[in-house]
């Protein structure tokens, strides 16, 4: 199948970082509600230039957007899995049906175009396995063009949401 990369990574240029600003994106990383004057403080620059990189590095596609990491089992969406799905057909149309329709799921938090055996990796959370078992049968068993789908249930998290810059 021809898949198509999102536009962020399929012709984005690397954009060239220096220390301070990879001092930024580490402080960011740990704590996305730190104000400019916060940040500038703990990289040793004053507000205004804090200000200018991260603007950049948001108009460079660097930053794509700040998170909130959720404890699941908080909110009582205490299951997750992993479901890998490979395709029947491996074509630009219905490849692109299937993420379209995917990528709407509200389960599904996390979805990864693949290497090996499968196509696609998916994160799902849900309240319970009764609401595992209807996502699965009622929401990904309606989905055309699916050859096989894998699931493995998450035990406990030992670590998530880290930073990428070190």
């Amino acid at each position: 199948m021809q898949k198509e990369l999102p536009k962020e990574q399929a012709e984005t240029p690397v954009i060239p970082l220096d220390e301070k600003d990879k001092a930024i994106l580490r402080y960011i990383q740990s704590n996305a509600k730190a104000t400019v004057r916060e940040i500038a403080t703990n990289v040793h620059l004053s507000t205004t230039p804090v200000h200018e990189r991260i603007k950049r590095m948001e108009e460079d596609g660097v930053i794509l957007q700040y998170a909130t990491i959720l404890n699941h089992t908080r909110i009582n969406k205490g299951l997750m899995a992993i479901c890998y799905i490979s395709l029947k057909e491996h074509n630009k149309k219905s490849g692109g049906k299937f993420i379209k329709t995917l990528s709407e799921m509200p389960e599904v938090i996390e979805f990864y175009i693949i290497s090996g055996a499968f196509d696609f990796m998916l994160k799902i959370v849900v309240e319970n396995m009764d609401d595992y078992y209807n996502f699965h049968v009622n929401k990904l068993g309606q989905v055309d063009n699916i050859a096989q789908v894998q699931s493995t249930f998450i035990m406990g998290v030992i670590k998530t949401g880290q930073p990428v810059i070190s």
